[in-house]
């Protein structure tokens, strides 16, 4: 059973949500709120779950399977880029050798602030 209403149940996580957000531009993207959601081929964290980056707290909204071709420009915008082919970009330059297939599962984790 799900602990949120809206959220269906979720495989079991891959990795901890320490490794959610670990490069330096991400996390000052974070910091400064240009990017609210991070794209990872596992499942980093749970819903509600608190992730913690130089000393500011941010809580996991949800977490969701989602492929590469189903990417928007919104989506891109929440990562902190400007639309899909810049992030596309940036991550096939992170990841050398790796296709960028449509069909491509990832895991979306949206965050925000968490209040104090």
């Amino acid at each position: 059973m799900s602990n949120n209403d809206t959220q269906p149940e979720l495989p079991p996580k891959t990795c901890s949500i320490e490794r959610l957000v670990t490069m330096k531009p991400d996390v000052e993207k974070v910091i400064a709120g240009t990017k609210t959601s991070q794209r990872r081929n596992g499942r980093y964290a749970d819903v509600g779950e608190v992730m913690e980056l130089e000393g500011h707290r941010f809580v996991v909204e949800k977490v969701y399977a989602q492929t590469l071709g189903e990417l928007t420009d919104e989506h891109a915008r929440s990562e902190g880029f400007e639309n899909v082919e810049e992030y596309k970009q940036a991550i096939l330059s992170y990841h050398k050798g790796m296709p960028w297939l449509p069909h491509m599962q990832v895991w979306a984790h949206e965050f925000r602030p968490a209040q104090e």
